[in-house]
């Protein structure tokens, strides 16, 4: 399956005989845009046929994307047979869902049926289980059960993302036979690099690459040249952990199994790229409290996807609102307080952030961990120490200069330096500890760390020049 997102896709040249679609930034050309409403309005089905119809999946998604949504129903309808369902895989959710509740469920099923098992499912997965269920029942019976296997594993899982299409044989055959059996047989999938080794059962016993197989005799039993199967990965495995397995391994393909060991599918570098991408979207924008928002969705959704982590930040804010209220007699009294105090916040929330944004994603990757945790902390300790010491150098000695008074530059150095720790410290134990305790670090630290740093930045800084200054 592919569902590369759209500044990361490679841009395959069109299929069509013409120039490529895109611009040299990227966008689909506008004339070719404007040329496939024409024909849409017009119904002239054979440049549809000619010009789109041989598009590749990711061009088409890119185009169903970047068309009015009313123009994207009539073309699919227009080019009907020619159109491939696999494009509704390179589209947001949001335009997908438009897209299929639109088309009778029948035509979708005759879509599905063309389409591999995990493209398949990562279009039913979406769907109302009443039209999910009715689609599925138009289906052949292998297929549908196939289907409805990858649909019960947990959503994200390595269940949810394998190809249930894969070739497997027994340990006695030659490979003379296997060669026969690959030629022979029309039911294989289009494409694979591993012949898998099962017994009775489906117990998976080894694989043998295609390369191992060519160079082999035919009299040669599989078993002979088979090996363990490389990492066997449990269909109910988080797909970020699999897509951990091929990185770390090198694996372009790997057998999916179930709890008892028996062969249920297979999981292949594509999807795993796909994965990356996605786990990858999903932590930046939880980093910025947008949740699962998609650029189709409408100004409703938005709101919703952004609502909730807005009044958290409300929250927040109100409570560095209150540290500074603390101390509104200080900056009455000195004006200085009132100019110079964002600075120190807002040079901590930034510190902060960038120690939280690399803590995040070495969690997401699995690169922290009990044994090494320690270290890092450390380090980032020291880096918030030497940062703290090198700004509030520069800073006091401005501060000192603009308002004449290197008191007053000492103190906000002083501030800089707890800040700056803090923002360190906040940084890291904050992410670690929201990860121990289960919670999603990457939707949830960003809130925390800005409060910790806002709160201290104002206490250290107000604190510090109300007890220097003797202001009561």
């Amino acid at each position: 399956m592919t569902n590369i997102g759209e500044t990361d896709r490679v841009r395959p040249a069109s299929h069509d005989g013409d120039s490529d679609i895109y611009t040299e930034d990227g966008s689909i050309r506008p004339d070719f845009l404007a040329q496939v409403g024409a024909a849409i309005a017009d119904r002239d089905l054979l440049y549809l046929r000619n010009h789109v119809g041989r598009l590749h999946e990711s061009e088409m998604g890119d185009l169903l994307e970047s068309i009015l949504p009313d123009q994207r129903l009539a073309l699919i309808r227009l080019l009907g047979d020619d159109f491939d369902m696999t494009a509704l895989t390179e589209v947001d959710e949001a335009i997908r869902l438009e897209i299929v509740e639109q088309l009778p469920n029948a035509q979708i099923a005759a879509g599905i049926g063309e389409l591999d098992s995990d493209d398949a499912v990562y279009i039913l997965e979406d769907l109302d289980e009443e039209d999910r269920e009715e689609i599925l029942a138009q289906l052949p019976f292998t297929e549908r059960v196939r289907l409805r296997r990858a649909l019960d594993y947990p959503e994200s899982s390595a269940g949810r993302r394998m190809q249930t299409e894969f070739v497997a044989v027994p340990p006695f055959w030659t490979v003379g036979q296997t060669i026969d059996y690959m030629r022979d047989d029309g039911d294989l999938p289009e494409s694979f690099s591993q012949i898998f080794v099962i017994d009775p059962t489906f117990k998976l016993l080894g694989a043998v690459d295609l390369d191992r197989i060519l160079r082999t005799k035919r009299q040669m039993k599989i078993e002979t040249i088979m090996r363990e199967t490389n990492h066997p990965i449990p269909a109910e495995m988080d797909q970020e952990e699999a897509a951990q397995l091929f990185e770390q391994y090198d694996l372009l393909s790997a057998a999916v199994v179930d709890d008892n060991d028996r062969l249920v599918g297979v999981l292949t570098i594509d999807d795993v790229v796909d994965v990356i991408h996605e786990e990858a979207d999903e932590d930046i924008k939880r980093l910025g409290g947008v949740g699962d928002e998609e650029l189709s969705d409408n100004i409703l959704s938005t709101v919703r996807s952004r609502f909730l982590w807005l009044v958290i930040n409300l929250g927040t804010a109100m409570m560095s609102a209150s540290v500074i209220g603390f101390f509104d007699e200080s900056i009455e009294k000195m004006i200085a307080l009132a100019v110079l105090m964002p600075i120190v916040a807002s040079m901590g929330g930034n510190a902060g952030t960038q120690t939280m944004t690399v803590t995040v994603r070495a969690l997401a990757t699995r690169d922290i961990d009990i044994y090494n945790a320690g270290r890092i902390i450390r380090r980032e300790a020291g880096v918030g120490l030497l940062n703290g010491l090198i700004f509030a150098t520069l800073l006091g000695g401005l501060a000192g200069t603009w308002f004449h008074d290197y008191q007053l530059g000492a103190v906000i150095g002083a501030a800089m330096i707890i800040n700056l720790m803090a923002a360190a410290l906040a940084g890291i134990l904050l992410p670690l500890l929201l990860d121990k305790l289960g919670a999603d670090p990457a939707i949830a630290s960003s809130v925390f760390v800005t409060t910790v740093t806002d709160c201290t930045g104002f206490f250290a800084f107000l604190g510090l020049a109300t007890w220097w200054f003797g202001i009561h």
